[in-house]
C-alpha cells in the first residue's frame, strides 16, 4: 500500500472509499468529461475494461469540470449519461477538481508521483490553435489524461489526453503491469 491508495475518494453514488479498495489490481485513473471532444474515448475505455478486467485491470473514471466546464452535470446526471450513451460499467467517482487551487488530494499525489506524461504532442497544439492556454506541465493538460498505477499502488506511467485506450503505448504499459 502507498500513500496514494489511502487518499479518501467518493464513489459517484456518494460512498467514501480509497484506492486500497482495489488490492492487487492495476489501475488506470482517468479524469473524464461528458461534453468534450475526447468524450468518445469512453467507448474505448469501456472496451479495454471488458477485455482486461478479469485479468486484473480496473479503470476508474473521475469526472472533472476544470476544462471549459465540459462536465457541468451532477453526479447522478453524469452516471446516467455514461450508462445510457456509452454503456460504461467501470467505476465512476464523484466529480472532483483535477487542476487549480482546489485540486483534489488524489490528483495532487498523482501529479507529484508522475510529473511527466507520455504522448505530449498534438493535443496541446490543438488547444493552442483553438485559442486556449493549456496548463503547463506537470499539471493535468485536459480531460482524459490517464495515470497507470501498478499492483503495489505506485504510479508507473502517465499518458496525454489524446492517447486513446487502444494506443499501443498505453496498451503495452497495461499489459506489462498485468503480467507482473
Amino acid at each position: 500500500m502507498t500513500e496514494i491508495t489511502q487518499i479518501s475518494i467518493k464513489t459517484i453514488d456518494g460512498k467514501e472509499t480509497n484506492l486500497a479498495a482495489y488490492p492487487s489490481k492495476v489501475l488506470l485513473i482517468v479524469n473524464v468529461a461528458s461534453k468534450c471532444g475526447l468524450t468518445p474515448q469512453y467507448e474505448g475505455l469501456e472496451k479495454l475494461y471488458k477485455e482486461k478486467h478479469d485479468l486484473g485491470l480496473e479503470i476508474l473514471g473521475f469526472p472533472a469540470n476544470n476544462f471549459l466546464q465540459q462536465e457541468p452535470g451532477s453526479d447522478d446526471e453524469i452516471q446516467k449519461f455514461c450508462s445510457s450513451t456509452y454503456d460504461v460499467t467501470f467505476p465512476l467517482f464523484s466529480k472532483i477538481s483535477v487542476a487549480g487551487d482546489d485540486k483534489h488530494p488524489l490528483y495532487q499525489a498523482l501529479i507529484s508521483a508522475q510529473p511527466e506524461r507520455i504522448g505530449e504532442g498534438p493535443w496541446r497544439q490543438d488547444l493552442i490553435e483553438y485559442g486556449l492556454t493549456p496548463n503547463e506541465p506537470p499539471e493535468v493538460l485536459w480531460n482524459f489524461e490517464k495515470f497507470l498505477i501498478n499492483k503495489q499502488g505506485k504510479v508507473v506511467a502517465r499518458f496525454a489526453p489524446d492517447i486513446a485506450a487502444d494506443d499501443p503505448r498505453l496498451f503495452a504499459a497495461i499489459e506489462a503491469e498485468l503480467a507482473k
